[in-house]
């Protein structure tokens, strides 16, 4: 597996490192946030909206589990925060997003990684002060390994 690390040292930074993944999003794709509280897992997510060509802001849907937004692919915003159990996650039927023809971004996926599929990619956002945040790319399955070395890719060129 193909990991990537990066760190980023502002809200603004991380949006935009969401907003690269966007940009490379297909039909289907499935990323996975983790990480604690005010992590910036919603921060992420409002990058990959803009990415995705969303104009609307991109808000947590922890009250209502889901939320959709239409762009060049339909950004589907799950949020598991509020389940305690991975029967509540399996209960949810969140199959026609998973497998939909949009992306799904799914916030809280510690809370049910056993009941979501096998192939995505797992993104590990860390808190590391005020404003600095590692966030570790962890791919799984072709699809995501290829992506994670497009990002790659994007980030050297965007160095130098």
């Amino acid at each position: 597996m193909k990991r990537l690390e990066v760190v980023s040292n502002s809200a603004a930074q991380t949006r935009r490192l969401g907003s690269r993944l966007g940009e490379l999003a297909a039909p289907g794709d499935i990323v996975l946030l983790v990480g604690k509280l005010g992590a910036g897992k919603t921060c992420f997510t409002q990058g990959m909206a803009k990415g995705l060509g969303i104009d609307e802001y991109t808000a947590s849907p922890s009250f209502v589990l889901v939320r959709e937004y239409q762009g060049r692919l339909p950004l589907y915003h799950i949020d598991l925060y509020r389940l305690d159990r991975l029967e509540e996650v399996v209960d949810l039927g969140l199959d026609d997003y998973l497998y939909g023809k949009g992306v799904s971004v799914v916030e809280w996926a510690d809370r049910g990684l056993n009941a979501l599929p096998e192939e995505h990619l797992l993104i590990k956002i860390e808190h590391l002060a005020a404003t600095k945040r590692r966030l570790t790319f962890e791919p799984d399955g072709i699809r995501y390994v290829n992506m994670v070395s497009k990002l790659k890719s994007i980030r050297r060129r965007s160095k130098k």
